[in-house]
């Protein structure tokens, strides 16, 4: 971990992360009904709770609506959730000035053009190896791991290990 990064991991007390490319492959699912269905990664889903659990506000910002998201938010514990978001800055913004936050104490995690103007304004910005190279380029941490395939989870510990949450986090599994 470079300076630069962890100074600014160190700072973040909001987590904010998109949805489809970040916490999914981004392959979006619909069945004959219209129903739209999504698979999310148990071990990102793990890496959240701790997360949480480790005294970070974690928030959803999606451009897209579906039910499902709304059940792995709830499942999660995670009660921020911004769905249909097509100004993500806007919400971002808002969402900042409610918890009376600076913008360099939060962390935003996309993966396409669309993220950019939030994670440009972000303490830390970051991203997944599939995504284009203008994101990568605005990212100041791009994940080993693929969307849907441990890249939050990833993300999680990175930042957890900057805040030295994540040995605690871990000591109970390790008895």
């Amino acid at each position: 971990m470079t300076p630069d990064l962890l100074g600014r991991a160190r700072k973040v007390r909001l987590v904010a992360f998109d949805i489809d490319g970040v916490m999914t492959d981004g392959t979006l699912f619909f069945g004959d009904d219209g129903q739209e269905y999504k698979g999310f990664n148990s071990l990102d889903g793990h890496g959240l709770k701790m997360l949480k659990d480790s005294g970070l506000t974690l928030a959803i910002i999606t451009g897209r609506s579906s039910r499902v998201v709304e059940h792995r938010a709830r499942n999660l514990g995670i009660d921020i959730l911004h769905q249909g978001a097509h100004d993500k800055l806007a919400v971002y913004e808002s969402l900042c000035k409610s918890l009376n936050l600076a913008c360099d104490a939060t962390a935003y995690m996309g993966d396409d053009v669309v993220d950019l103007p939030v994670m440009r304004r972000a303490g830390l910005a970051i991203t997944v190896p599939a995504a284009p190279d203008l994101v990568k380029a605005h990212s100041h941490y791009t994940t080993l791991r693929e969307a849907g395939r441990g890249a939050v989870r990833e993300a999680c510990e990175m930042l957890m290990r900057a805040q030295g949450t994540l040995d605690a986090a871990l000591a109970p599994y390790l008895k």
